[in-house]
């Protein structure tokens, strides 16, 4: 029995070894300053030989001739570069683990009209996918619940938190409607119609039914902003509670559409009720960036390493649609929803579109302060600015370009933050078990 207990002791010891000993950063108690660093501000400028001041966790000067605080630590970055941190601005991350393995999802409700679900309340501070973000200079994140017509609120948050209170960031900013695709159904095989073939196999018109439900939603809207006109209610509705802001404009809509059809729709949103759109996907948006720019609609573009997505675009359309967007003055991100990377991938996109169109810097502040306005956090964060949280990323190389990105600091708040993660301690161990050396 002793031989038995002592085992499973054993085994337990070894399991708890093999797990991240990573930790949350305390509160920054100490001025820092880096110096002599080449410092990307994030709204397009570049400062050379700069100095970046962060003071309990705001960002207190910025520049070439600046006064540092007595008993600063100084960090010397010369021949580096800084960077705002930079944001995912549509994930999953913290609600699906391993997509394969249904334990590890809690992304989604059941029914088609659940604006009350909150996603922070589902964040798993402790995924192991957070600290591989992390290492990539991946700060902050949008947390985005899936599923049904309204899916529910997003919220926004930091990357290095002992629990979702303390990694909340700005919370319920923004409620997601996806879109149906108001697209006719492809015949199916040997000119019959849906999967079972023959032309009494599918009777729905699939453009009627989205449209009846795209009403349905605007109905709820409708019940929504009269219930939350009343001053007193007999019973509260969580339902309508929750989309409140929409219609201060405190709150986001978030429209998951990719076709120009979806997004006409969308923009009568707008019209209809004045609210703040940003359309999540877009991947046609180059095709009515004026439209957009007109009712001040902002995109986030979920994937830009793919397909086009009607056939007779250019192949490489993806890459090019941020530089189009940018030359009609759309306020868009760059984002990635790949379930391989689980956005690991943002900087590279990003550095893709610097090759299509987009200056550096401008394909910089796709990942940085554009993506805080679609978030509504742009007043926090963004950019390397006085009186902003000092979210800050030093890299050795161009952060944009896979052969010379190396993050080796990045502080969230001022705090700085371990940037080891699970892979990295797999990489170590291995090396260790076959004698290797780290290249």
């Amino acid at each position: 029995m002793k031989k038995i207990f002592f085992s499973i002791l054993s085994f337990c010891f070894l399991a708890a070894n093999a797990q991240e000993t990573v930790y949350p950063a305390p509160k920054q108690t100490q001025p820092i300053a880096i110096t002599g660093a080449t410092v990307h501000v994030g709204n397009g400028q570049v400062l050379n030989n700069a100095t970046v001041v962060m003071v309990d966790g705001k960002i207190t000067a910025v520049g070439t001739n600046v006064n540092i605080p007595a008993g600063a630590q100084r960090i010397d970055a010369t021949g580096k570069h800084v960077y705002p941190g930079l944001i995912l601005s549509s994930t999953n991350l913290g609600l699906v683990e391993v997509p394969s393995v249904r334990a590890t999802n809690d992304v989604q409700e059941i029914g088609d009209m659940n604006p009350d679900v909150r996603s922070i309340t589902a964040y798993n501070v402790d995924s192991k996918i957070i600290n591989t973000l992390r290492s990539n200079g991946i700060l902050l994140a949008n947390i985005v619940p899936e599923g049904g017509l309204l899916s529910g609120t997003s919220s926004v948050v930091q990357l290095d938190a002992w629990t979702p209170h303390d990694a909340a960031y700005k919370t319920d900013q923004g409620v997601h409607f996806n879109m149906p695709s108001l697209l006719p159904r492809p015949e199916g095989r040997f000119g019959g119609f849906g999967r079972g073939g023959g032309p009494n196999a599918n009777q729905t018109d699939p453009v009627k039914e989205g449209l009846e439900k795209v009403e349905q939603l605007k109905s709820f809207f409708r019940q929504a902003k009269a219930y939350n006109s009343e001053t007193t209610h007999e019973q509260t509705n969580l339902k309508f509670e929750s989309v409140k802001g929409l219609f201060d404009k405190s709150q986001k809509l978030y429209i998951h559409a990719n076709t120009v059809k979806q997004m006409l729709v969308a923009l009568d949103f707008v019209k209809d009720f004045g609210f703040d759109v940003v359309i999540v996907g877009g991947s046609d948006s180059w095709q009515i960036a004026d439209l957009l720019k007109q009712n001040n609609v902002s995109v986030i573009l979920e994937q830009m390493h793919s397909l086009p997505t009607a056939t007779d675009d250019d192949v490489d359309q993806p890459y090019k649609t941020p530089a189009m967007l940018q030359k009609a003055g759309v306020t868009f991100a760059i984002n990635d929803e790949d379930g391989q990377t689980r956005g690991r991938n943002l900087m590279f996109n990003a550095g893709t579109a610097a090759t299509y169109g987009l200056t550096k810097e401008e394909a910089l502040q796709a990942i940085t302060l554009n993506a805080a306005k679609c978030l509504g956090v742009d007043k926090q964060t963004g950019s390397i600015e006085v009186g902003k949280d000092a979210n800050v990323v030093i890299s050795e190389g161009d952060i944009l370009d896979m052969r010379t990105n190396n993050v080796t600091y990045a502080f969230i708040q001022g705090r700085q933050i371990n940037l080891d993660d699970k892979q990295k301690q797999l990489n170590q161990k291995y090396l260790k078990r076959y004698g290797l050396k780290q290249f």
